[in-house]
């Protein structure tokens, strides 16, 4: 699998000089926020990590190649070109034998990130089981992922458009540990209470380290979800965003999005629902999510013991 992954300069350096690498998806980019806003959070993300002591390796499909790390014309490639591919695990294979522009979801960044041998992906909002579910059978790949692949994900919960009630008790049956960070709750991307608690509460990176370390120690596989909540100054308010996204999966129902159509258009009307204000919050949450997955990525680098499992 190594002859479909291409490292840029900056990440391959990392490597061989051992340094702490966090991975980001590029769905983000190309189908979660407008041009040219997207590529300037990824640009800005980006750096945050950096600042905070690690390195950012932005994942996508590129010419037949898994790029771990991309340079400020891939970004803008991404972020420009409305035909870019949304790829999840079933995607990748074609993706990358047709030699297709592909934005990886949170399922194929993680898998990306195994590959790669990163440990730490930052995202927004993992996917979950949507509503309606129990007839539709819509289960977002990333649960799956997370029951399998050895990689901690910092979000900050997911979106209210799910079944969040369902998403929790789907990452139980399959042993996905669900961490706070800062609180007892559960964040729900938008807002930083879903109404649900989180399985574990650790605040530092190191205790949140400690514990990742000891799951794959034991030989339990699968990934962690760190949830983080959105800063509460950028947060939305909880009625709000549930009167506005009941709205707009209303409408999503009545004009027939499904499949992979369904969170890029909700996330958009939500967008215009809230004249703006849930894509600030978007960045905020982003932003705060890769501060916490860099220092939780040094924390891993620097434990005893890491690097061999």
């Amino acid at each position: 699998m190594h002859q479909f992954l291409l490292f840029s300069p900056e990440v391959a350096a990392a490597r061989a000089a051992g340094k702490p690498v966090v991975a980001l998806e590029s769905t983000i980019i190309s189908h979660g926020m407008p041009y040219p806003q997207n590529v300037t959070t990824a640009k800005e993300v980006e750096q945050i990590i950096r600042d905070a002591g690690a390195v950012p390796a932005t994942i996508a499909i590129i010419d037949g190649k898994i790029c771990v790390g991309l340079s400020d014309q891939q970004l803008e490639l991404l972020g420009s070109s409305p035909d870019a591919m949304k790829v999840s695990r079933r995607d990748l294979p074609y993706a990358l034998s047709t030699r297709s522009l592909g934005a990886t979801t949170v399922a194929a960044t993680m898998i990306c990130a195994a590959l790669a041998g990163i440990r730490v992906f930052v995202t927004g909002g993992i996917g979950g089981v949507h509503r309606g579910a129990e007839t539709s059978f819509d289960i977002s790949a990333d649960l799956q992922e997370l029951a399998n692949t050895d990689v901690a994900v910092v979000c900050a919960g997911v979106k209210s458009i799910l079944d969040i009630g369902l998403t929790l008790e789907y990452l139980e049956t399959h042993g996905v540990p669900v961490i706070s960070v800062g609180q007892p709750g559960f964040p729900a991307f938008f807002t930083r209470d879903s109404g649900f608690k989180a399985d574990f509460q650790l605040d530092t990176a190191l205790e949140q380290a400690a514990f990742i370390q000891t799951k794959w120690q034991l030989g339990l596989h699968g990934g962690v979800v760190v949830s983080n909540p959105v800063p509460e100054a950028s947060a939305m308010p909880k009625d709000e965003i549930d009167r506005i996204t009941l709205q707009a999966l209303a409408e999503a129902d009545a004009g027939g999005v499904t499949g992979k159509a369904v969170t890029p258009f909700l996330l958009d009307r939500i967008k215009q629902l809230t004249a703006g204000r849930s894509l600030a919050t978007n960045i905020a949450l982003v932003k705060h999510n890769a501060l916490v997955g860099a220092q939780l990525a040094a924390a891993m680098h620097d434990l005893p013991g890491m690097q061999a499992i």
